[in-house]
């Protein structure tokens, strides 16, 4: 998103993402921080799949809260909205929360820019599997299998949410400039 930014210093890049909060949006980074650190640590023993999704509410309304505040002039990317976080929390058993619906009815994007990674790339960016947390494999620890499968039902949730909104796929490159290239002429076509 930096560097499509970088390109595209017209466009507003929305995420939750540390490089793209603002200092007057610490509580944001804080509770994210919090979330990465001590309670997907801790799911299942400390904390409950329904507690992480309700902490995750705070980053999708913040998305929401944005956009809400966005100037209709000024063209907005925003990284995965709730969209993946909603897939990830069905996958990780929370999948009739009546948040979701509330969610759903947030307003909708114009289009979906969906890059789809294999799941062997994105396993050797993960350090396979060292730097994943419980909300990116099924089963007990990181392994490959289970790895394998979760991205693969990750995809397929991901696209179900965002059936009613265009959606332009992105297949992998083998560099972010060339997927950067490719989300440029995309969004600027």
């Amino acid at each position: 998103m930096a560097e499509v930014g970088a390109r595209l210093p017209g466009w507003r890049m929305l995420s939750t993402d540390n490089a793209f909060l603002g200092p007057e949006h610490e509580l944001v980074r804080r509770l994210r921080r919090h979330v990465v650190e001590d309670v997907l640590p801790n799911l299942g023993t400390s904390y409950s799949a329904d507690f992480l999704a309700s902490l995750l509410q705070t980053a999708v309304v913040h998305l929401k809260d944005q956009v809400g505040c966005q100037d209709g002039d000024v063209p907005l990317l925003m990284d995965s909205y709730y969209y993946k976080i909603l897939a990830k929390c069905r996958l990780a058993g929370v999948g009739s929360n009546p948040m979701y619906s509330w969610w759903r009815s947030f307003p909708q994007p114009r289009a979906v820019v969906y890059l789809d990674v294999s799941a062997a790339s994105a396993w050797r960016r993960s350090a396979e599997g060292a730097r994943l947390n419980p909300l990116e494999y099924f089963g007990e620890h990181p392994e490959w299998l289970g790895f394998e499968s979760f991205q693969k039902s990750l995809r397929k949730l991901m696209l179900e949410e965002v059936r009613d909104v265009p959606v332009t796929i992105i297949e992998e490159r083998p560099s972010v400039g060339r997927t950067v290239d490719a989300v440029v002429e995309v969004l600027t076509s």
